[in-house]
């Protein structure tokens, strides 16, 4: 393979690698010109074990990018283990103030770059109108474009003055999903006039406000795409985005191992190729990464680029705007201020009924599973109680009944993640509703549910360590070591 073509190609492809340091493939490939990788839960470890690995990574060349998604609230690698001390978007389009949104995200921008980390894919900007979105919920600002877009161009903003590269994601919308890219090609079979008004316009604030990235959706949105994902389609990314929205930054593609993609490309090396063609700068591969993959993906450019299927000048024109993407960016924030994000979750919270009375709960919290955007993070109330009896159940499998009986004469707090989307969950909490006092507290998004017989449903638009600290503090439940 001719050395300089792979250089070429290395320079618009962003891996992974497993575990707390960074392979010698890994380094090694920088070296050899890859643009860099992004860092999951599996990387972090404590901070300085970032720094080191982020460090590692700069020695093999300095201008290496190392990109994280630290949305905050359900979405974070940082604080994988605990749980993120900051609300997420649906958190703060709720107490909608913008001021505080670019506040939070300075905060988060400012740990990134502490820990060496230079890109930040995030803030998600689709406006999330299906109640039943599996992947984008409480990721998403709210329902309403104006107020995402507000919010969506203050957290680029505030990203961005802490001295880390803001990647909105994901163009043109996936708000109105009711699919999960990461296990198949969602459509959204809208007119452009309805894209325009309804998903577009956080994307034109987040232009606006000087975005140095954006993410592309693995949707389809047949009268603009046709029959492949945006990701494939010269009409989205360079027609519409550059085009009529006048980006000119980096446009970063959502992970090209998603099903989304694969299925359309037919694997991830002939969905790079693609995407370069239509458009796309930076190839982010995906969390399953290892040398063979990348070599694997740089072949089947380089065969590209040889047999005609896609132009060099295009190439050169991505790997250049990749290298841009690295350039720093000028910190101007301010000093983060203490417990920044317990309090703005404590105003996201809305009560509807009455939390009075709520001494000796019985809390009963119901399983739900996470997305592969969220990963495996802890939530819940659990360390946030003083001393009340808490169980475990999944909905489907509970029994009113004995939960009831284990509760006795105290009441029941239902502590839950999407309740109306868990198979059982609606059920359950009527159930236990028609025979005593029951308190729900949904930390996902709420959507229009409400239970019927329900003393209180408490909403904290999150399911943080933040937003659950906020719960159990309004509930009267909270212990002084919950933080």
């Amino acid at each position: 393979m001719d050395p300089g073509l792979r250089r070429l190609v290395l320079g618009t492809l962003l891996a992974a690698y497993p575990g707390p340091v960074p392979p010698d493939w890994a380094v090694g490939l920088v070296a050899d010109g890859l643009a860099g990788h992004v860092l999951f839960g599996r990387n972090v470890h404590t901070p300085e074990q970032v720094a080191a690995s982020t460090a590692a990574l700069r020695a093999a060349r300095a201008d290496v990018l190392v990109a994280i998604d630290e949305e905050g609230g359900d979405v974070t690698r940082l604080a994988h283990a605990t749980g993120s001390p900051y609300p997420g978007n649906a958190a703060l389009g709720v107490v909608d103030d913008p001021t505080l949104t670019r506040r939070v995200h300075e905060a988060i921008g400012s740990e990134l770059a502490r820990l060496g980390i230079g890109v930040n894919l995030a803030p998600t900007v689709d406006v999330n109108t299906a109640d039943d979105n599996p992947v984008i919920g409480t990721r998403s600002f709210g329902a309403d474009p104006a107020r995402v877009a507000a919010h969506s161009a203050a957290a680029v903003l505030g990203l961005q003055a802490a001295g880390v590269a803001a990647c909105a994601k994901h163009f043109p919308g996936h708000g109105a999903t009711v699919v999960d890219s990461h296990h198949e090609l969602p459509t959204v079979d809208v007119s452009p006039a309805v894209l325009r008004e309804r998903d577009l316009p956080p994307f034109a604030a987040v232009v606006a406000a000087g975005s140095r990235a954006v993410m592309t959706a693995h949707i389809r949105v047949p009268r603009l795409t046709g029959d492949d994902p945006a990701t494939f389609s010269r009409a989205a990314l360079v027609d519409l985005l550059r085009g009529e929205y006048g980006f000119t930054g980096t446009l970063v593609t959502d992970a090209l191992e998603m099903r989304g993609a694969a299925l359309a490309a037919g694997g991830i090396g002939p969905g790079a190729v693609r995407a370069l063609a239509a458009g796309a700068d930076l190839l982010c591969l995906g969390a399953r990464v290892d040398a063979a993959l990348v070599e694997r993906v740089v072949g089947e450019v380089v065969d590209a680029l040889t047999d005609g299927r896609l132009d060099r000048a295009r190439v050169e024109q991505a790997a250049a705007r990749t290298a841009a993407l690295a350039a720093p960016v000028p910190a101007t924030a301010a000093a983060p201020e203490p417990d920044l994000g317990y309090a703005a979750a404590r105003r996201a919270v809305r009560v509807e009924g009455t939390v009075a009375g709520l001494a000796d709960p019985l809390v009963v919290q119901v399983h739900a599973a996470s997305t592969v955007a969220e990963g495996r993070v802890p939530w819940g109330l659990g360390p946030h109680l003083a001393d009340a009896e808490q169980v475990r159940v999944v909905a489907a499998d509970a029994d009113p009944a004995a939960l009831r009986q284990l509760a006795g004469d105290r009441p029941i707090v239902l502590v839950g993640r999407h309740l109306h989307r868990v198979p059982g969950g609606s059920a359950l909490v009527e159930a236990l509703a028609a025979t005593g006092p029951v308190t729900v507290v949904e930390l996902g998004w709420p959507g229009g549910w409400r239970p019927s017989g329900v003393r209180a449903f408490v909403t904290t638009y999150g399911a943080s360590h933040a937003n659950a600290r906020a719960a159990a503090e309004v509930l009267g439940l909270a212990t002084d070591r919950g933080r």
